[in-house]
């Protein structure tokens, strides 16, 4: 049995994504959702728990799209209809970014 831990309320969001490990090339996903301390996304490839990388997406905030990018640590892979899920954590959000996606998550 997995538990969930995720700390905080999520919200559904399904954008495009590039997400870019470290010492790997970016590839496309998609997001599945959000909270305030990281993200859901579908990704081409396996990822290795506790790998770092950067993290990009639109959220909608107040009818204007605000392009979110952040570091991001892999608290979880797992293979998923055709395609590998991951939880993805935000590290070290700036200020911009954190009130951006509060106001998108209300």
């Amino acid at each position: 049995m997995v538990t969930d831990q995720r700390t905080s309320a999520r919200k559904i969001l399904k954008v495009r994504a590039v997400l870019a490990m470290e010492g790997q090339a970016p590839v496309q996903g998609r997001t599945s959702d959000v909270g305030t301390n990281g993200v859901c996304m579908t990704v081409p490839h396996p990822l290795q728990t506790g790998q770092t990388g950067q993290a990009g997406f639109d959220l909608l905030v107040d009818g204007h799209p605000f392009a979110l990018h952040a570091r991001v640590k892999v608290m979880y892979c797992i293979f998923s209809n055709g395609e590998f899920k991951a939880g993805l954590q935000f590290m070290h959000l700036d200020l911009n970014s954190m009130s951006q996606l509060s106001r998108f998550l209300r």
